[in-house]
């Protein structure tokens, strides 16, 4: 998928896209170690997938945590 798709989607899809994901590269690895993959490649692309879907779901975290600050010195500075 690509990452342009990636940033359209919810935070929930977002987190089911990472547990399908992750559960399609246990399978892939267990077709690698009983030599029944024939692209090995899918196992890297698949990698990169999942490594994409944590940095956006990371990000969102981290700006919805600098919201909460910005919001809390704003109702300090109120008072």
């Amino acid at each position: 998928m690509e990452l342009k798709e990636l940033k359209t989607k919810s935070v929930k899809d977002l987190h089911k896209l990472l547990s399908d994901s992750r559960n399609k590269l246990r399978e892939l690895r267990f077709k690698d170690a009983a030599k029944q993959l024939k692209n090995v490649r899918d196992i890297r692309s698949l990698k990169k997938e999942i490594a994409q879907i944590l940095t956006l779901l990371n990000k969102n975290n981290s700006t919805v945590a600098a919201a909460k600050v910005k919001e809390v010195k704003e109702e300090s500075v109120k008072k």
